[in-house]
C-alpha cells in the first residue's frame, strides 16, 4: 500500500498558490452567477408561461 504520511500538496515543487486561488474564485463565480441565471429564467418561464 501507498505511504500516505506526506501531504503531496505541501512537498510538491512548482505550485502556485496565486494562481489557484484565482481559479477557484473565478469558478465560484461562474456558478453563483449560473444559479442565478437558471433561477431567473425558471421565474420568468413560470411567469410567462403559466
Amino acid at each position: 500500500m501507498a505511504d500516505h504520511s506526506e501531504v503531496a500538496y505541501t512537498t510538491a515543487d512548482g505550485n502556485d498558490y496565486v494562481a489557484h486561488e484565482q481559479t477557484y474564485e473565478g469558478f465560484i463565480k461562474l456558478v453563483k452567477y449560473g444559479t442565478i441565471s437558471v433561477a431567473i429564467i425558471l421565474i420568468l418561464m413560470a411567469y410567462f408561461l403559466v
